[in-house]
C-alpha cells in the first residue's frame, strides 16, 4: 500500500483517538498527493493551514511525527490567509516534521509577536521559507535554519534595516529575496549578508518577467538558463503580480550589464557608432578614431581581475593585463556612464518592487564589489566585467576605512605598534624592535590608527538620545523640545541647547547632568542661535527667532528648573528681526546676527551696543554667517540667492572678497578648523568644499538630490577637517564623507526603535574632542512632535548594548544652521 494512504488511515485513527470528525480538506490533500505519486512517481504533501481548525491540530501532530520515516518525498506548509484556529498552534505543526518539511508559506499571519518571535528564534527544518508579512519590525532570525536554500521576504514593509546576526544560522542559504522591503543601508546590509557563506542570488528589485531570483533568461539568453540549471530552480512563490499597472520604471536602479546577446540600440560616447540589437558584436570599427579610442581608454581604466578572487576594495591592484580590443573598450563605453553610475541604457530590465537601497547611487556596484561570492543580483548574473566595474566604481566613490587604510587592524595591534614604535605592516615581527615612527607623521597617526581600527569594525554605529531633555520636565508636565545645540569648545563634557520655547539648557552630554536651566523670557522664542566664548568658556550667546539677543554666564545659571538668577544674564543687546544665526569671533569682542533678511548686524560684546548694519549684502535672505576660526576680521555668509560670500571687516564690507555660487539656495556655510577650506551647503544635498583664499572648488560631494526644494542640507566637519557629517531635514540619514577624496566612508540611518519611523535631520554637530562622535536633532513629521539629541558613536557597535527607544515625533523646519 503506497505511503499516502497509509498515512491517510494513521490521519483516521488519530482523529478517532482524540474523538473528532476528520477534515474532509486533509483527506483531500491525501488523495491529491496518491495521484501525484502514480503520475510523476514522486509524493509531496500540502497542508493549507486556513482549512484547518482547531480540532485538527492533535490528529495531524500525530500524523507529522510519522512522516519522516515515510516514503513521502516532501510536505508543505501554506498559510494564504487567515487562519480558522489559534496560531500558537502552527509552530508546533511546523516543528514536528524535521527531514521531510521542504516549502513554508507563510503570508500576512497575525500581527501578534509571540509567534513570529518564536519562528526566528527557535528556527524550522524547512528548505524553503517565504514570509510575507508587514509586522516583522526587526529581522534577527537567530533560530537553527541549517536546511534553508531559499528565503523569500518580499513585502515584508516594516523591516527598515539588517541586525549583525539575523542570518546568523543559515549556512545553506543560496537565494534570498527582499523586494518592497524598506532596506535602505548599504553598509550595514553588505555587512549582515556577507555572513551567508552559500549566498548565491540576492535580489532588492525584480525583473518584470521573473517569479524567482535566478538569472532572467529574457534578457541574459541561453547563458542564464544555463547557469539556473546550475543552481537548480526553487519552486519559490514569490507572489509578485505582472501586472503593468503597478511597474515603476526607475532608471537609476538599473546598473547591471546586459549580456553580450542583448546588447541592443546602445549609442556610443561620439554619436559615431550604433551598436545593432541583438548582433552580439560591433560592425565595421574601423572608422573609430584614435582619439576616441584613447577617451575611451580614459574613462574606462584598464583595470581586469580575476572572477574567482575576491576584490579589495581599498584601492585597484596592479594591472593584469592592458585592454587592447576595440570591441571591449566599445562595448564599456556604451553601455556604463561612469560620472553618474548608471547605464545609459537597459532595455530589457524593468525594475519592479524596488527597496530604498535600489536608489542609492551606484546601488549594484557596491553590492558586487561587497559581495564577492554573488552570482545573480536582481535577476541580472554578475559577469565578470561587473565585477571590474564595481571594484573600480567602489574604489572611486567609497571609503572601505577611514584615513586611507589599506588593512583591517584590531586595536590590540595598533597599541602594540605604538608601544613598539613600530610601523609598516599590518603584521610586524615584533621580535625584532624597529626604529620610531618615522619622520613627518602626524603626532594624530595613531589616535587616527585606532578610529580606523574601531570604525572598520563597527558596522552598526551605537546610537543613543540624550536622556537629560527627555527626563526634564517644566510645568505642566511638559517636555523640552531642543531646537539648537553646541558643545562646548574647550570643556569636552559640556553642551549647550535652545528650546522651540525659548529655554537656554547647560548639561553636561557625558553624564547627563543638567549643569544650568535658563527659563524663557517674556520676549524669548525658539533659539536658534547659539554660540559659546572662547576666551571666556562661561559666557555663551542666544538669540531667538523674534529677535532678542543675550549673553550667559553659565557660573551664574542654577542647575535646577525653576527661576533664574537675574546675573546669569550678563548683557542684552538690540533686537535682530527674524534672526537665524549668531557668531562670535576669534577674539571674543565682536559679533554677528543673520536672519530673514538681507542685512547682517555687527555687535560689540563688550558695549553691548550694535555697530553697525550691513544691509542687502544678498538678493535673498541670509540663513547663516560665520566668522573664521583664526581671523577676527573675516566672516562667511549664505543666502538663498545661491550665493555665498566672504567678507572683510577691514574693508568696512561693501563689497565681498569674493562670491561663490551654487545651483540652488545655500542653507549653511562654516569655515574648516584650520580655515583653510569653507564647506557650503545648499538645498537637497549639494554640498561642496571650497578653497577660501578665492572661492575656487575643492571638492564636490556628489550626493544625490530627492528632488525636493524643501529638503534642508546642513553639513559641518568632523575630526578636525579630515571628513564632513551631512544630513537633510527630509532625509533620515547623516553621511559620512573625505573631505581630500570625497569618499563616502558610512551611512548613519536615523529610526525610532521603538515604532520604526523614521527620524530626519534638523542640525548636526561633530564632537570636537572625540574622533568620529557627533550628535543630530533628529525630527518627526507626525504631530505632537518632540525633539531629540541623538548621540552617535561610531567607534561603537550598537550590539550588545542597552537600547534607548523614545518616540521621536517632530514637525520640521529649515531655519538656522
Amino acid at each position: 500500500m503506497a505511503w499516502c494512504m497509509t498515512l491517510l488511515f494513521m490521519y483516521l485513527d488519530s482523529c478517532k483517538k482524540h474523538e473528532v470528525l476528520p477534515n474532509s480538506a486533509v483527506l483531500s490533500w491525501f488523495y491529491k498527493a496518491e495521484i501525484q505519486k502514480s503520475e510523476q512517481g514522486k509524493c509531496s504533501i500540502k497542508f493549507f493551514l486556513n482549512q484547518l481548525c482547531n480540532a485538527d491540530i492533535y490528529p495531524l501532530i500525530d500524523l507529522f511525527l510519522a512522516i519522516d520515516s515515510s516514503d513521502v518525498d516532501a510536505v508543505d506548509i501554506l498559510h494564504e490567509s487567515p487562519c480558522n484556529f489559534n496560531e500558537e498552534y502552527v509552530m508546533p505543526l511546523l516543528q514536528t516534521i524535521k527531514l521531510k518539511l521542504r516549502v513554508v508559506d507563510l503570508h500576512d499571519v497575525s500581527p501578534e509577536e509571540n509567534f513570529l518571535q518564536e519562528l526566528c528564534h527557535h528556527g524550522l527544518a524547512c528548505h524553503i521559507l517565504n514570509m510575507r508579512c508587514a509586522h516583522i519590525q526587526k529581522l534577527n532570525m537567530a533560530g537553527t535554519f541549517m536546511q534553508l536554500h531559499t528565503l523569500n521576504l518580499d513585502f515584508c514593509t516594516s523591516i527598515g534595516s539588517l541586525e549583525k546576526d539575523c542570518f546568523s544560522c543559515m549556512p545553506s542559504l543560496m537565494r534570498l529575496s527582499m523586494c518592497e522591503t524598506r532596506v535602505a543601508n548599504l553598509w550595514t546590509t553588505t555587512a549582515a549578508l556577507s555572513k551567508l557563506p552559500s549566498l548565491l542570488e540576492l535580489r532588492f528589485q525584480n525583473c518584470l518577467c521573473c517569479k524567482d531570483t535566478g538569472p532572467c533568461p529574457a534578457s541574459c539568453g541561453n547563458k542564464a538558463r544555463i547557469a539556473s540549471e546550475k543552481l537548480g530552480s526553487a519552486p519559490l512563490n514569490m507572489c509578485l503580480s505582472s501586472e503593468t499597472s503597478s511597474i515603476s520604471i526607475r532608471d537609476a536602479t538599473f546598473q547591471g550589464f546586459l549580456a553580450e546577446e542583448n546588447c541592443g540600440d546602445l549609442l556610443s560616447l561620439t554619436g559615431s557608432a550604433l551598436i545593432k540589437e541583438g548582433s552580439g558584436k560591433f560592425d565595421n570599427l574601423s572608422h573609430i578614431s584614435e582619439v576616441e579610442m584613447s577617451s575611451c581608454l580614459q574613462r574606462v581604466g584598464s583595470i581586469e581581475i580575476s572572477s574567482d578572487v575576491p576584490p579589495n576594495l581599498n584601492g585597484l591592484s596592479k594591472l593584469e593585463k592592458k585592454i587592447t580590443d576595440k570591441e571591449e573598450i566599445l562595448a564599456r563605453t556604451h553601455m556604463w556612464d561612469l560620472k553618474n553610475g548608471r547605464l545609459t541604457s537597459l532595455k530589457n530590465y524593468v525594475s519592479h518592487y524596488p527597496s530604498p537601497i535600489c536608489f542609492e547611487k551606484h546601488y549594484r556596484e557596491y553590492m558586487v564589489a561587497s559581495l564577492p561570492r554573488l552570482e545573480v543580483l536582481d535577476n541580472l548574473s554578475i559577469t565578470k566585467m561587473d565585477r571590474e566595474m564595481g571594484r573600480t566604481i567602489f574604489s572611486k566613490y567609497y571609503e572601505y576605512l577611514p584615513y586611507k587604510r589599506q588593512n583591517k587592524q584590531s586595536v590590540v595591534t595598533v597599541l602594540q605598534k605604538r608601544e613598539m614604535g613600530t610601523t609598516g605592516s599590518s603584521c610586524p615581527n615584533f621580535s625584532k624592535f624597529k626604529q620610531s615612527c618615522h619622520y613627518g607623521k602626524s603626532q594624530y597617526h595613531f589616535s587616527r590608527s585606532l578610529a580606523a581600527a574601531k570604525v572598520g569594525s563597527a558596522a552598526w554605529p551605537l546610537l543613543h538620545p540624550l536622556h537629560t531633555i527627555s527626563h526634564i520636565y517644566k510645568e505642566g508636565s511638559k517636555k523640552l523640545r531642543a531646537r539648537q545645540f553646541e558643545y562646548h569648545p574647550s570643556d569636552s563634557c559640556l553642551m549647550v541647547f535652545g528650546t522651540l520655547d525659548g529655554e537656554v539648557v547647560v548639561i553636561n552630554h557625558e553624564s547627563g547632568k543638567l549643569v544650568g536651566y535658563v527659563p524663557s523670557a517674556n520676549n524669548m522664542n525658539s533659539v536658534l542661535g547659539l554660540c559659546w566664548l572662547k576666551k571666556y568658556p562661561s559666557k555663551l550667546l542666544a538669540g531667538s527667532d523674534n529677535g532678542c539677543l543675550k549673553l550667559f554666564d553659565i557660573n551664574h545659571i542654577p542647575p535646577i528648573i525653576g527661576g533664574v538668577n537675574r546675573s546669569a544674564c550678563v548683557a542684552t543687546f538690540d533686537d535682530f528681526d527674524q534672526l537665524t544665526s549668531v557668531h562670535v569671533n576669534s577674539e571674543d569682542d565682536l559679533f554677528l546676527a543673520s536672519g530673514y533678511s538681507k542685512d547682517v548686524a555687527l555687535y560689540d560684546i563688550s558695549s553691548g551696543k550694535r555697530i553697525q548694519l550691513f544691509t542687502n549684502m544678498h538678493r535673498e535672505p541670509i540663513n547663516v554667517v560665520k566668522f573664521a576660526h583664526h581671523s577676527p576680521f573675516l566672516f562667511a555668509t549664505s543666502s538663498f540667492d545661491h550665493d555665498v560670500k566672504l567678507w572683510d571687516l577691514r574693508q568696512k564690507p561693501q563689497w565681498p572678497c569674493y562670491t561663490a555660487s551654487s545651483s540652488s539656495g545655500n542653507v549653511m556655510v562654516c569655515f574648516s578648523p584650520d580655515d583653510r577650506y569653507l564647506l557650503v551647503s545648499a538645498v537637497d544635498n549639494e554640498v561642496m568644499q571650497l578653497l577660501a583664499v578665492d572661492g575656487r572648488l575643492h571638492m564636490d560631494f556628489k550626493i544625490a538630490s530627492t528632488g525636493s526644494v524643501h529638503n534642508y542640507t546642513r553639513s559641518y566637519y568632523v575630526n578636525g577637517s579630515d571628513y564632513i557629517i551631512s544630513g537633510s531635514c527630509d532625509e533620515n540619514v547623516v553621511r559620512i564623507c573625505c573631505t581630500q577624496t570625497g569618499r563616502r566612508l558610512r551611512d548613519v540611518y536615523l529610526e525610532d526603535v521603538e515604532s520604526g519611523n523614521s527620524l530626519y535631520v534638523q542640525s548636526l554637530r561633530g564632537d570636537p574632542f572625540r574622533l568620529f562622535h557627533m550628535s543630530v536633532l533628529t525630527a518627526s513629521k507626525r504631530p505632537c512632535s518632540k525633539w531629540e539629541i541623538i548621540k552617535v558613536n561610531l567607534l561603537a557597535s550598537s550590539h550588545g548594548t542597552e537600547e534607548h527607544s523614545h518616540g521621536q515625533n517632530i514637525r520640521s523646519t529649515f531655519l538656522g544652521g
